[in-house]
């Protein structure tokens, strides 16, 4: 609790935090929102393809023209204002950079970035969750190598539910479940960018006045999303999935202990220590009562009568034999919070959630009959879906990442519902691609062989 008295201190030495964005869509723009008013964190460079798009995100956030027109992040780190480019490599390698946040959502970029940051020496922040789940748990050795913290994004969901999976886990529970909410049903998983607005309750006069991505709001609503997460998750904290993925169960609330609990006892889960993305609204349609679409959560057992009296005595809603208990939080404030993690990695030393291994995998699953010469479009797109799946079955499988299956031509026909391997694509040669088989033999091999 003592975050807040460090950033004081670098504000009494006179040596703000130096922060690089890259990105300056929604995320990035919910960032500059707090971190013009967080005394002590200059965001020296903004890089985004788009200057013009950067300097309107920077004022519609609150900042004067004058504080974003440095022509340099050496004059923005002498002047105190912010430099924007479309050149990432110049944020990244800037003059008195720490900290790096790559808000992009495109995966090669984030690979490209963070290894970038690894021979800067920049401590990268992973908004990128995308990239994170592509190849983050090889990504994060590399920075361990080059003594820089790797993060996950504080305010997003992954974060956010790696803080409550510690917070049991250090107070000595049991993590039985963890996960988020959403908003879900299985015909859900066919969705495309022309049917994703009737499933949203949009109209077309709706969606002609606001600015909206269709393949953006689809890939919350296909499963996509949620299968990334949850491998960031997995990934981060040692949770891992049920063999056949994500089943996003009906829940509220107060049933999340009874939900989130082993089949053998009664729930839902396949075995304890899962993740778990449980739904907004009833198989039938109807909304779940109470429901957890926008927050997190975590279920942890008691596991002594002792506890269990415990669990009683302060009123902690439990499952029937109360055994089992849960803590959520009923939001997540997206950008508004990323400062959480820029702080703590220049401060601290310390990230908002780490991969330590590869333990779940995000893959492509057709959503239709697909045939060869089709090429496919990626999250949220017609074409195929991202599926949570056990990373050793991913790997034995030789499955494709859905970070990784966009621009890909299909060289044999797939069936509707089949998870897609390297073998149905003519992947051409790349730094994401190379990137990724390297992680995928690194952990073949350690699979065969723990003790090494």
């Amino acid at each position: 609790m003592n975050l807040y008295r460090l950033l004081q201190k670098r504000v009494g030495e006179g040596k703000p935090v130096l922060a690089a964005l890259i990105g300056a869509g929604k995320f990035g723009s919910m960032f500059l929102s707090q971190a013009r008013r967080t005394k002590g964190l200059q965001v020296a460079a903004v890089a985004d393809l788009s200057p013009e798009r950067a300097r309107e995100s920077l004022a519609r956030t609150g900042w004067p023209a004058e504080q974003f027109a440095a022509k340099s992040v050496s004059e923005a780190r002498k002047t105190g204002a912010t430099f924007v480019t479309e050149d990432a490599m110049a944020a990244i390698g800037g003059e008195g950079i720490e900290v790096v946040i790559d808000a992009t959502g495109h995966p090669p970029s984030g690979i490209r970035h963070a290894l970038a940051c690894c021979t800067q020496g920049r401590h990268i922040v992973m908004v990128n969750v995308e990239a994170d789940a592509l190849a983050g748990s090889l990504l994060a050795r590399h920075a361990a190598r080059a003594g820089i913290v790797y993060s996950l994004a504080y305010g997003d969901q992954p974060a956010l539910i790696c803080e409550m999976v510690d917070w049991a886990r250090a107070a000595g529970f049991e993590v039985v479940a963890a996960g988020k909410g959403t908003k879900y049903l299985p015909v859900y998983h066919a969705s495309t960018t022309e049917t994703v607005w009737g499933y949203y309750g949009f109209t077309p006069e709706m969606v002609a006045k606001g600015d909206f991505n269709a393949q953006m709001f689809n890939s919350f609503l296909d499963g996509t999303k949620s299968g990334i997460e949850m491998a960031a998750v997995a990934n981060a904290t040692g949770l891992t999935p049920a063999p056949g993925g994500l089943e996003f169960p009906p829940c509220g609330v107060d049933d999340l202990a009874r939900v989130l609990r082993p089949a053998a006892e009664g729930g839902h889960l396949h075995h304890r220590g899962q993740v778990e993305v449980i739904s907004s609204v009833e198989r039938d349609g109807r909304p779940v009562f109470r429901d957890l679409r926008w927050g997190v959560y975590v279920t942890f057992a008691a596991d002594s009568d002792y506890v269990r009296r415990c669990f009683k005595e302060y009123g902690l809603v439990t499952d029937d034999t109360g055994n089992y208990s849960a803590m959520y939080k009923p939001f997540h404030l997206i950008g508004l919070e990323l400062g959480i993690s820029v702080l703590s990695v220049a401060l601290r030393r310390e990230p908002t959630g780490c991969p330590t291994g590869f333990r779940a995998d995000a893959v492509a699953t057709a959503k239709s009959d697909l045939k060869a010469g089709e090429t496919l479009d990626g999250e949220g797109g017609n074409t195929v879906w991202g599926k949570l799946m056990p990373a050793r079955d991913s790997l034995a499988l030789g499955a494709l990442p859905i970070g990784l299956a966009h621009g890909i031509r299909l060289t044999r026909p797939v069936a509707a519902g089949r998870v897609l391997n390297w073998a149905d694509v003519a992947a051409e040669d790349s730094e994401a691609v190379r990137f990724r088989h390297e992680m995928e033999a690194v952990f073949t091999k350690e699979a065969k062989d723990p003790a090494k």
